[in-house]
């Protein structure tokens, strides 16, 4: 089973409205303990993202002068003079569907270089958040469940083998597959198959043919 984003994320979203003043969110990052969350409209659609770094450039640079204390970007510039979230937001935000697969969200997390991710409908509406946390939870499954899946989904249903015809070991996350299969071609496309199921940490492969 390749698990998708809305399986992992996080539906209880701490949000603040665009309107929201600057000591506002202070309040709410440090009562609730998060380094950053999403910013919405009045539809309830992510406007932007707003983070400890954008909020900490006013600390960074309390003159917002033309001197060279100031920051060397513009639109930190203009942060440092923000007073709501509207101003002191990223945006547009790096957001992605409840119905991608979660390697996708872990890729994009890479390319962007963000946290987390809101999840939003087609519509924009903000549904949830998928942090890096919580795409690396998909790790933290018992070998036991794994190889189960392997056995039963993979071995027996997808590629029509006995049950036992393929030896399956699988420890720490580490699958190890031996015994005889048919061709090569076989052999590559049960390993591929193997990878893409959550938990999986690496694939030996000791199969013959």
């Amino acid at each position: 089973m390749t698990s998708t984003v809305k399986d992992v994320m996080t539906s209880n979203v701490v949000a603040v409205r665009k309107e929201a003043e600057f000591k506002e969110i202070i309040k709410v990052m440090r009562r609730r303990h998060f380094s950053a969350f999403p910013v919405l409209d009045a539809d309830d659609r992510v406007a932007g993202v707003v983070s400890e770094a954008d909020l900490l450039l006013k600390e960074a640079f309390p003159a917002a002068g033309g001197g060279a204390d100031r920051p060397y970007r513009w639109r930190d510039r203009a942060k440092v003079a923000a007073l709501t979230a509207a101003d002191l937001m990223t945006s547009p935000a790096v957001t992605i569907g409840p119905d991608c697969p979660v390697t996708e969200a872990a890729r994009l997390m890479l390319k962007r270089r963000v946290k987390r991710l809101p999840v939003v409908a087609d519509t924009g509406r903000l549904l949830g958040i998928v942090s890096r946390v919580d795409v690396l939870g998909l790790y933290d499954r018992a070998d036991a469940d794994i190889r189960g899946e392997i056995v039963d989904d993979v071995i027996t249903d997808l590629f029509l083998l006995e049950p036992g015809s393929i030896m399956v070991k699988v420890v720490s996350g580490i699958v190890t597959l031996s015994g005889p299969i048919e061709n090569a071609a076989v052999a590559n496309s049960l390993i591929d198959s193997v990878w893409h199921l959550d938990g999986v940490v690496d694939v030996r492969d000791r199969l013959h043919y």
